[in-house]
């Protein structure tokens, strides 16, 4: 095993605070695979989505770096798909480090994605990361055009899902009332560690704005057993990164403290999903549902390539937690339980454990329909 990094390098806090101050709804249905006219053309038939009311989604975050702890990880989450089974995958960002590829052919999806991920062959969600949108500053999710390659790259493979930047899957596909559905955001622009120099994806721009009122359309007339949104920044977290508002521990501005990620969550997701699941803290948390999230839990699966630590001072109530291994999740889901296994690999040996095991029988709670948007 190779040596792993233990963060990012320099403090991007020291490094950015100086600095720093186009999707369309796709519902992607199971069924048997189609060759979609644009898949015939490029050669690629993608791998079918389930369509089963009970499945097993493998979870990862911040993965891409084609490094010894990336490959450590996905060798036990294949050894233990191979033992339990998967029907998808999740990919909670950060899918190609350090700045994201520099196009839809780049040959980093082969070594950062493709290959390590070899015989996981289930279609894999995908949302973008600060590190999938950078420019001259690694990380600094400054360059947010630079997703549209990850975007295009669903069309060349087979397993690669991410059809916009943001999108709803539900499962099974053609179900009145489906036992999961699944909705990906992208919050990068709503969070860089740079200011946003393209109007398109300002924080108040006319992405973020298009994007709001999907997430709000798509959550309200969702049928599913079990809503889960998925995106790279956390609302609640206990490592380093903090909490959505006071990200780095810095609460001023439009952008590094991810106030606007906060108020997207809050205003939006809270009491009208059951999981939020993200990446972008290379950590493993499995947090409480909290009364003010009004049953929204918050699942943080970073860990899939680095490790980080932990908050000097975390606030967040948590059912479990860990902060210097690598791992990943698997959550098994059907119409009466969702259930999240959290597995350990150690970053030198690769020895793989499983940690904990959460059940969840409990809903959001119904509300009352919403206005329509003026």
């Amino acid at each position: 095993m190779g040596t792993q990094g233990a963060g990012d390098g320099v403090s991007r806090r020291t490094v950015l605070t100086g600095v720093g101050g186009a999707g369309t709804a796709v519902v992607l249905g199971g069924g048997a695979a189609a060759r979609p006219a644009w898949a015939a053309d490029k050669g690629v038939a993608k791998l079918p989505l389930p369509d089963r009311t009970e499945l097993t989604v493998l979870l990862t975050g911040d993965a891409g770096t084609g490094g010894d702890g990336q490959w450590a990880v996905a060798d036990a989450a294949r050894a233990v798909c191979a033992r339990r089974g998967v029907d998808l995958a999740i990919g909670l960002g950060d899918n190609i480090y350090e700045n994201g590829p520099e196009s839809d052919t780049d040959e980093e999806f082969r070594t950062k994605f493709e290959r390590p991920n070899a015989g996981l062959d289930v279609p894999w969600l995908m949302v973008l990361g600060n590190h999938d949108t950078s420019g001259v500053i690694p990380g600094s999710g400054g360059m947010p055009s630079r997703g549209d390659h990850e975007v295009a790259y669903h069309a060349h493979s087979a397993r690669w899902y991410m059809p916009d930047r943001h999108y709803r899957v539900a499962v099974p596909g053609g179900a009145a009332e489906p036992v999961a559905e699944f909705f990906a955001l992208d919050t990068t622009p709503l969070s860089s560690y740079v200011l946003q120099t393209d109007p398109e994806y300002h924080w108040d721009g006319a992405f973020a704005r298009r994007q709001r009122a999907w997430l709000r359309e798509s959550l309200a007339s969702s049928r599913a057993r079990w809503k889960f949104v998925f995106a790279h920044h956390p609302l609640r977290n206990n490592g380093t990164h903090r909490n959505a508002g006071e990200y780095e521990g810095i609460t001023c501005g439009d952008y590094l403290s991810g106030k606007h990620v906060k108020e997207l969550y809050e205003e939006v997701v809270v009491g009208r999903a059951e999981f939020l699941l993200s990446g972008h803290d290379h950590t493993l948390q499995i947090l409480d549902t909290g009364a003010a999230c009004q049953g929204t839990q918050q699942i943080v699966c970073g860990a899939s390539a680095k490790t980080k630590g932990r908050a000097d001072k975390p606030t967040n109530k948590a059912f479990w937690e860990a902060y210097d291994t690598l791992g990943f999740m698997l959550l098994t889901i059907n119409a009466r339980q969702v259930v999240v296994d959290a597995y350990t690999v150690d970053p030198g040996t690769g020895a793989c454990a499983h940690a904990y095991s959460h059940i969840r029988t409990d809903r959001v709670p119904s509300r009352a329909p919403e206005p329509a948007a003026s």
